[in-house]
C-alpha cells in the first residue's frame, strides 16, 4: 500500500517473481538469418573487403576513367615536333624529285628503244626472206614473160607474109599457143602487210630505207591491179584460141613448153612441129581476131614491170642487210 493525497497508501502490484526478489529474464525471439536478410553493414564491409564484388557500374566507370587517362597522356606526350626547312633544302628535295623522274623518264625511253631495234630486225629478217623468195618467182615470171612474148611476136610476122593455109600447122600450134599463156605473180607478202597493218613500218627508223619499202609496196599494188584488170582479157584471149587449135595438141605442146622451162631443148620443140596437127579453122578473121585479143594483153609492158619489182626487190633485200647487219642471215 502506498500513500495518495492525504496519507493513503497505494497498493503497487509485483510480479511473483518480484515477490520473490529473483530478477526477471526476458526470453528473445529466436532470428532466422538468411542471403536475404544479411545486414547492411555487411554488405559494405564485404565490399570493402573484396574489389571483384563491385558492382557493374562502378566497374564500367573505372574503365572509362582508365581508358580517357591513357588517351590524355597519348596526346600529352606524343605530339612530333616539326622540323622547319630552309629554302635551299626544298630547293634540294625539288632537284633530286626531277632528276629522279627525269631519269625514270630516260630509263624507259631507252628500254623502248631497245625493243624497237630489236623487233625491227626480227621484222628485217623475214622481209628479207620474204623477198628473196619474191625474185625467185619474179625473174621465172620475166623469162616466161619474154619467152611468150617472143613467140607472140613470131606468130604475128607469119601470119601478116602468108595465109594461115600456107603455114606448116605445128607452127601454128607452137607460137600459137603462148597467146594464151597464163601468166601470175603471187608475192610474198606476209610480214609486209603485218607491219603495214600493226604500224611497225615505224620501228625502221632510217628515212631512206622507209622510203624504199614504201616505194616497193607502190609498184607491188600497182603491179596486181593491173594484173586483174588482165585476167578478163587472158579469159577471152583463151576463148579464141578454142576456135582455132584442138586442146589435146594444145596439151601436148604446153608438155613440151613445162620442159624446156626447166632446161631447154630445141629439139623437142623441132619434134612437136613436124607433127603437123590439124586446125580447127584456117579462117582468116577468127585468126585475126584471136591476134588482137593477144595484142590487148601488152605481155611486154607486164615483163617491165615484173622486171622493175624484181629490181626494187633486190635493192630492198641490200638496204636491209646494210642496216641491221644481215649479211650472214
Amino acid at each position: 500500500m502506498s500513500e495518495e493525497g492525504g496519507g493513503r497508501k497505494v497498493r503497487s502490484e509485483r510480479t511473483p517473481s518480484e515477490k520473490t526478489g529473483s530478477p526477471k529474464v526476458r526470453k528473445k525471439p529466436e532470428e532466422k538469418h538468411s542471403e536475404i536478410d544479411t545486414p547492411h553493414s555487411a554488405i559494405k564491409t564485404s565490399e570493402i573487403e573484396n574489389p571483384k564484388r563491385r558492382s557493374p557500374l562502378e566497374h564500367l566507370e573505372k574503365t572509362n576513367n582508365s581508358e580517357k587517362s591513357e588517351i590524355t597522356n597519348m596526346e600529352v606526350h606524343h605530339h612530333p615536333e616539326v622540323e622547319k626547312k630552309g629554302f635551299k633544302e626544298y630547293i634540294l628535295e625539288g632537284l633530286m624529285i626531277f632528276v629522279a623522274v627525269t631519269m625514270g623518264f630516260f630509263a624507259e625511253s631507252l628500254r623502248e628503244h631497245i625493243n624497237e631495234g630489236k623487233r625491227a630486225r626480227e621484222y628485217a629478217v623475214t622481209l628479207v626472206r620474204d623477198l628473196k623468195e619474191d625474185t625467185v618467182t619474179l625473174h621465172k615470171y620475166v623469162k616466161r614473160a619474154n619467152y611468150a612474148s617472143a613467140n607472140v611476136d613470131t606468130l604475128m610476122k607469119m601470119l601478116t607474109a602468108n595465109d594461115p593455109r600456107n603455114i606448116p600447122s605445128g607452127k601454128l600450134y607452137w607460137y600459137g599457143l603462148f597467146g594464151g599463156a597464163q601468166l601470175a605473180f603471187s608475192p610474198h607478202d606476209a610480214t609486209l602487210l603485218e607491219m603495214k597493218n600493226s604500224g611497225s613500218l615505224r620501228y625502221f627508223s632510217n628515212p631512206k630505207l622507209n622510203r624504199q619499202v614504201a616505194e616497193y609496196d607502190q609498184l607491188l599494188q600497182l603491179f596486181r591491179e593491173l594484173e586483174a584488170q588482165e585476167q578478163g582479157i587472158y579469159t577471152e584471149v583463151r576463148k579464141a584460141r578454142a576456135q582455132l587449135f584442138d586442146f589435146k595438141y594444145n596439151d601436148a605442146a604446153n608438155t613440151v613448153v613445162q620442159r624446156i622451162y626447166v632446161k631447154y631443148n630445141q629439139a623437142s620443140i623441132d619434134s612437136f612441129i613436124h607433127t603437123n596437127p590439124p586446125l580447127l579453122s584456117y579462117d582468116k578473121v577468127v585468126f585475126n581476131e584471136y591476134i588482137e585479143m593477144v595484142r590487148s594483153r601488152f605481155m611486154k609492158n607486164s615483163c617491165n614491170r615484173a622486171d622493175t619489182l624484181k629490181h626494187h626487190a633486190t635493192l630492198l633485200i641490200g638496204a636491209l642487210k646494210k642496216e641491221y647487219s644481215l649479211e650472214d642471215e
